[in-house]
């Protein structure tokens, strides 16, 4: 094993013990010898994992003092939030407070987006709409429907939709978002608590709306408005039952979304 991957793994270690507060912010960490000690290696090496943890962003540099926790939570930036919520998947309550805060933001983007476009003029050719949902409805009705490929499509469209809107900045968040919940396989499955087939009969009825001169009723608007809401809950509790959290964490999901 190299050098380098022995101190990506032992940072990776510690940066874990961080995400899952077994090192609370503030706290002062193992110093280089402790590490070196924990970690049979040597105390440049140590140095180095030290210093690995510090350019995540979890660690602040103290002359004289060593390595203290930042609070990650609270000022760590996306890069940081992305590494802290795979990380956390040890410790469920804290994995299941992040995403839905990650699930808040992807769906206050994406939601305003389509809202948007239905009512503004539309420059996206139909046909290449059409295709990607073609492409996302292929994949739903294989034996086996890839979720990380169809979440890929669907975050694929709203980036469309985001471009031609001149939403740079939501876009970019957007993109941050996505890659959070790529690297973690119970957050892309949790995208499909309604089944696969159900991703495109939405984006279908949207096509439809789009396409169409008239546009959609304020009735339907908020149907569509509820129904997304709805969908929401759903990711929330069943990424809570695929992180083991059982029942009691789905009732109050729901209570504190009512």
């Amino acid at each position: 094993m190299g050098a380098q991957t022995v101190v990506s793994d032992v940072a990776e270690e510690l940066a874990r013990r961080v995400a899952t507060g077994e090192y609370a912010p503030g706290d002062l960490m193992p110093s280089v010898r402790q590490v070196a000690e924990e970690f049979d290696m040597n105390r440049a090496t140590a140095q180095l994992v030290l210093g690995r943890l510090e350019s995540y962003g979890f660690v602040d540099a103290h002359r004289g003092r060593g390595f203290t926790v930042r609070d990650v939570r609270r000022a760590g930036g996306v890069d940081v939030y992305r590494r802290l919520f795979r990380l956390s998947m040890h410790a469920p309550e804290v994995a299941a407070e992040m995403f839905g805060n990650i699930v808040a933001a992807e769906r206050a983007i994406v939601l305003e987006a389509l809202l948007d476009y239905t009512a503004t003029e539309r420059g996206i050719e139909p046909a290449v709409l059409t295709a990607a949902v073609d492409q996302l409805e292929t994949q739903a009705r294989s034996a086996e429907p890839d979720h990380a490929r169809m979440l890929e499509l669907e975050v694929g469209l709203v980036r469309l939709v985001l471009t031609d809107l001149g939403h740079t900045m939501q876009r970019a968040v957007l993109n941050s978002v996505g890659e959070m919940l790529f690297e973690v396989p119970e957050a892309v499955q949790a995208y499909f608590a309604a089944s696969a087939d159900l991703h495109v009969l939405v984006w279908r009825a949207l096509l439809a709306v789009w396409e169409s001169t008239a546009g959609p009723s304020q009735a339907q608007l908020a149907l569509f408005e509820d129904l997304f809401a709805m969908y929401h809950e759903k990711v929330l509790v069943r990424f809570d039952e695929l992180l083991g959290m059982g029942l009691d964490s789905a009732v109050h999901r729901q209570s504190a979304s009512a």
